[in-house]
């Protein structure tokens, strides 16, 4: 059961929603760093996979819970199907636009999870058609047009394919978040669903890592570079358990507004760390982005499925 936002009690949730903003758009500055200093965006996802299953297992196991986590065939597909398209995909394709783009940039892209997640629900049939939330995906693709228009916003003319990889991550993210609310798998709670499902990334990208030509160890010659993976991982995992506290505690309709604080935060930390500037065609896809995002959310009293925010997990 979530909580009414009586007037009176609106800061605690807002602070909070700054709070998890601010961690999860620190993590895309905190990546770029890394794949300055040479790190491949295969390599960064793996460890950060790795750290997932490490750390969330651990405290699984501390909660008595890991031995418990459900193994019938549906449970099987769903963190097969998150592993994929929730984590492993879904960070190769953002890390690899973090890496050519600027992070400021990546940080719009991968906040379009709800443009692409409303006509993938309407074409599953689970959301009814609305004008004003086909508004919102039409400002979503306006926003695309105008960061990959030539010699509008990238530093290179030919970067514009980058963008789209990096839009890769939000699609993923959309479909995978629509199995999810379709799944009849019974039971897993979100940090063993999370656990799990790492266990499957971390397998995909041993093997893409070795196909690729290997990896490259944060642990080897550790620095400015590798602290920023180590950090960004551990960001995101505190910003996942923060972002759940806030739906159970405030609902799934104020947890969406958490896509504006992700995606505002990233461009104000790619400023303030990487010094980063923005012609005015960014700051026109941002404004569209947002225009985009508040349209296509489900008005309070709708019926809503969990949309997720950003996961850079």
């Amino acid at each position: 059961m979530t909580t009414a936002l009586a007037p009176g009690r609106l800061w605690p949730a807002y602070l909070a929603l700054l709070a998890i903003g601010a961690a999860w758009g620190l993590t895309t500055p905190l990546v770029k760093t890394a794949t300055i200093a040479g790190h491949p965006a295969l390599s960064i996802a793996l460890w950060q996979a790795g750290m997932n299953v490490v750390i969330l297992g651990a405290i699984q196991a501390a909660r008595g819970r890991l031995h418990r986590t459900p193994l019938d065939p549906a449970s099987l597909r769903l963190y097969l199907v998150f592993g994929l398209f929730g984590i492993a995909l879904p960070q190769w394709a953002s890390f690899t636009g973090t890496t050519h783009l600027p992070a400021g940039i990546m940080s719009i892209v991968v906040s379009l999870v709800p443009i692409f997640a409303l006509p993938l629900a309407l074409a599953l049939g689970t959301e009814r058609f609305s004008p004003r939330r086909l508004g919102g995906v039409a400002l979503g693709a306006g926003a695309i047009v105008l960061l990959t228009a030539p010699g509008a916003s990238l530093p290179e003319p030919g970067l514009w394919v980058w963008v789209l990889v990096g839009a890769l991550a939000p699609l993923f993210y959309a479909f995978e978040g629509a199995y999810v609310a379709a799944s009849r798998a019974p039971g897993a709670g979100p940090f063993q669903l999370l656990w799990a499902a790492s266990v499957v990334a971390l397998v995909v990208l041993i093997g893409l890592n070795l196909w690729s030509g290997g990896t490259r160890s944060p642990l080897a010659g550790f620095g400015i570079a590798e602290a920023a993976i180590v950090t960004a991982g551990a960001l995101s995992m505190a910003a996942y358990a923060g972002y759940i506290a806030l739906l159970r505690r405030w609902g799934a309709v104020f947890g969406a507004q958490v896509a504006y604080t992700v995606t505002g935060c990233g461009v104000v930390w790619a400023m303030l760390i990487l010094g980063e500037r923005y012609p005015p065609m960014v700051w026109a896809a941002l404004c569209a982005l947002f225009a985009g995002l508040f349209l296509v959310q489900p008005r309070p009293g709708a019926a809503m499925v969990e949309v997720r925010a950003d996961a850079r997990l």
